[in-house]
């Protein structure tokens, strides 16, 4: 009874945790799309991160920036500017990133529902960010499992004679974003930023 109790709370500590992390339905800011992100973007002195991107599977062009800091935490809000889906808003918040212990992997959250003009249900996955920071590249889960039972077995021991074996699926191209502003070049200082 004790060990379900705390498997339950560590299960509920965990989905709040989450919940803190990422909003349950996406955010909105009005009038933003690519000319009014690129004005704000010029404005400050960016992270990596931050910037205009290109999303080639979805067909839309993204705006990212940081959040409000909250301590030592990174976060960054990946904004719609610019899309083929006319049902989505430019302004549209699609998903966030946050740092983790290596600098080139980022956890990352994508809202995968519609629910009239906002979007819900934040699915997670991890990102890199490749070296000159011009693209972001994440996989879709390509692992499903293969339940097997064992009716040989009798009636009482049932529930041993479950297998479950996990199972790889072909390999796919990772799917991500492209840099478009600030344009990235070979050099990593191309100019003197003074302060």
């Amino acid at each position: 009874m004790n060990r379900a109790l705390g498997i339950l709370l560590i299960l509920f500590s965990a989905t709040m945790a989450q919940a803190a992390v990422v909003p349950d339905n996406s955010d909105f800011f009005p009038g933003l799309d690519e000319d009014s992100m690129l004005n704000r973007l010029a404005h400050a002195d960016l992270q990596p991160l931050e910037g205009i991107w290109y999303y080639p599977a979805e067909e839309m062009t993204l705006g990212i920036e940081r959040c409000p800091a909250q301590g030592h935490d990174k976060r960054y809000r990946i904004i719609m500017l610019g899309s083929t889906d006319v049902h989505l808003m430019p302004g549209t918040v699609i998903g966030y990133l946050q740092a983790s212990a290596t600098s080139d992997k980022w956890r990352l959250w994508l809202y995968s529902e519609r629910d009239k003009l906002t979007l819900c249900r934040p699915m997670e996955t991890v990102a890199t960010l490749n070296s000159d920071c011009s693209s972001i590249t994440f996989d879709r889960p390509h692992w499903r499992v293969k339940v097997r039972i064992n009716f040989a077995r009798f009636l009482p021991t049932i529930f041993r004679g479950v297998s479950i074996i996990p199972e790889k699926e072909e390999e796919r191209l990772p799917i991500g974003f492209r840099k478009i502003y600030p344009e990235v070049t070979s050099s990593l200082f191309t100019h003197i930023r003074y302060l």
